[in-house]
């Protein structure tokens, strides 16, 4: 027999009294926004018991969204794993640019590193009737994001445009590549939340933070429809090193910035007249 489940009006109501509790603990913790973290948890949470160990895997460090299991991306609720990269804020800037670079019907979009799915899905939301593929080397990942990912979108297993299907080529009108950019270096700098709990492979770059980039750039023209763009997110200290090497893989290349989310994008674009199949 099956045990009936709470609702979760009855849930939250039941779980009120413990909020005090709840926003103390985070703020032992270091939490910096406790009251809204603990709102979320109780939220979350379907019983007491459930709500104290979503506390003490927050107060242990872990990213809330691997507690509560999504995250919030441009006004979509992402399902997001433990060890999956955790979306940024800042990235929905990519995704609005690609937004404006995008077809309005039946764009071809693929989602490189696409990680839980988060930006293929968020831009494939305002498309009419897009062409979605999305990839990742870390198979929780792709996990993750075939159920982030609706059909009749699809998600690769594999390294970079491997797993693709080669009738892609020469057809994708939008490649959002969320390319690892941080230094090998300066991993261990990051906070304890990614470098702790996120795959290493969804945040280091190499040496200067750009090696998984210029693997992209070689391919990424044979890829693009004529016009089509290549957009990535990449630190203002890196940009001309992104931007020469776009260029240097037949891309004409732009960089657009938004002070309010401390995001810089760098677009390539393959030439409207360019033959090449």
């Amino acid at each position: 027999m099956s045990v009936p489940q709470p609702s979760p009006e009855s849930s939250a109501a039941a779980l009120r009294p413990h909020r005090e509790t709840t926003v103390s603990a985070l703020r032992t913790a270091g939490c910096v926004f406790a009251e809204e973290e603990a709102e979320l948890l109780l939220s979350a949470a379907r019983t007491v018991q459930e709500l104290h160990a979503m506390v003490a895997r927050r107060a242990s460090g872990r990213p809330l969204e691997h507690v509560v299991g999504w995250a919030e991306f441009r006004g979509l609720r992402i399902s997001v794993d433990e060890g999956v990269f955790v979306p940024r804020r800042r990235t929905e800037f990519l995704v609005d640019r690609a937004a404006a670079l995008a077809p309005a019907a039946g764009a071809v979009v693929v989602d490189l590193c696409c990680g839980s799915g988060a930006l293929g899905a968020a831009l494939a939301a305002g498309l009419h009737r897009p062409e979605l593929h999305a990839s990742d080397i870390d198979p929780a990942a792709v996990r993750c994001a075939r159920r982030n990912i609706a059909a009749p979108g699809s998600v690769h297993l594999g390294d970079l445009f491997a797993p693709l299907p080669p009738l892609l080529r020469g057809r994708v009108d939008v490649l959002l590549a969320n390319v690892p950019y941080v230094p090998t270096g300066e991993v261990e700098l990051l906070p304890a939340e990614a470098r702790a709990h996120e795959a290493r492979v969804a945040l280091d770059g190499g040496r200067d933070g750009l090696d998984v980039l210029r693997r992209v750039a070689v391919e990424a023209a044979e890829w693009l429809a004529p016009g089509g763009s290549l957009l990535f997110e990449t630190s203002e200290r890196q940009v001309p090193a992104a931007t020469a090497i776009v260029t240097a893989g037949g891309l004409v290349a732009s960089v657009e910035t938004c002070e309010d989310l401390w995001a810089t994008v760098v677009v390539g674009t393959r030439r409207a007249a360019d033959d090449r199949t």
